[in-house]
């Protein structure tokens, strides 16, 4: 991840070892003022309950906001935004059929350390004028937040480095969980995980069944709660630079009453120990 804060290597050098070119890291997704207000009325609505389909955020954005548009239109964005209701069946996902998917290995499975599941998903970040990407990787023990990337585009490449970061440094988790998204089945990304000898299992959650990733999910709600919608960060970097902070807030001062009222890291770092995972 470029690294404004470098002082050895300038955001060009930093570009250029990444691949990447300097006009695609300041980019910033444009959209129209009206198409990113019901983006950003979406992302609450959303936010809020997460079962909302098409129908239900249309008649909600009327009564609400105020706002009379169509299913197309709401189908598209939502589309854009990454995101589909979640229903106890199959419905609306974003896989490329051409992919393959792995079995969802969680069912009924009791979290009991540090390591034993890591997941990762990505969610949408409104921004004043635009729009970015989020991706975390978390571990479910302790929920701590183990690597994370910010991109304006929903390339593989964004969310294959926050893995490469968190095993880097954390060494490899027993089981990965991710959904069934485009990013997450592409060979690139499961390559990863899908060698001989890997102490890995790879893990995708059922269409449609985001509560199979619940802890990512509850993270997504904390932290726009929390930090997104209170601070309404203007540009992808005032927005990567605020996520950093909020993180390390997260992650190393505060408290979860589901950890028993103790930090992510006293949790992961083995402080502490839990009877359970709630």
């Amino acid at each position: 991840m470029v690294n404004p804060e470098d002082a050895q290597n300038t955001i060009s050098r930093q570009c250029e070892l990444l691949g990447i070119s300097r006009n695609a890291y300041y980019y910033e997704p444009k959209f129209s003022d009206f198409k990113l207000r019901v983006m950003t009325c979406i992302d609450e609505l959303y936010t809020k309950d997460p079962t909302s389909g098409q129908r239900k955020l249309q008649a909600n954005l009327k009564k609400y906001y105020g706002i009379d548009v169509g299913r197309r239109l709401i189908r598209h964005l939502m589309e854009i935004m990454q995101i589909a209701a979640i229903y106890p069946k199959p419905n609306l996902s974003f896989p490329n059929k051409m992919n393959k998917t792995f079995p969802y290995l969680l069912r009924n499975v009791a979290i009991t350390h540090v390591n034993q599941v890591w997941s990762t998903d990505i969610t949408y970040i409104r921004l004043k004028n635009g729009f970015a990407y989020l991706t975390a990787v978390i571990d479910w023990y302790s929920r701590r937040i183990l690597s994370w990337r910010l991109s304006t585009t929903l390339s593989t490449d964004f969310c294959e480095e926050a893995v490469r970061e968190a095993i880097d440094k954390f060494g490899w988790p027993e089981i990965f969980n991710t959904d069934q998204g485009c990013q997450y089945t592409s060979e690139q990304f499961t390559s990863i995980f899908n060698w001989d000898g890997c102490p890995t299992r790879l893990s995708m959650d059922s269409k449609g069944r985001a509560y199979d990733n619940i802890f990512v999910e509850r993270f997504w709600r904390t932290l726009k709660q929390d930090d997104i919608y209170t601070k309404g960060y203007e540009t992808v970097t005032e927005c990567r630079q605020g996520l950093e902070a909020y993180l390390a807030r997260y992650n190393d001062v505060r408290l979860h009453s589901s950890l028993d009222w103790n930090t992510p890291s006293d949790v992961y770092f083995k402080k502490v120990r839990l009877d359970k995972v709630a």
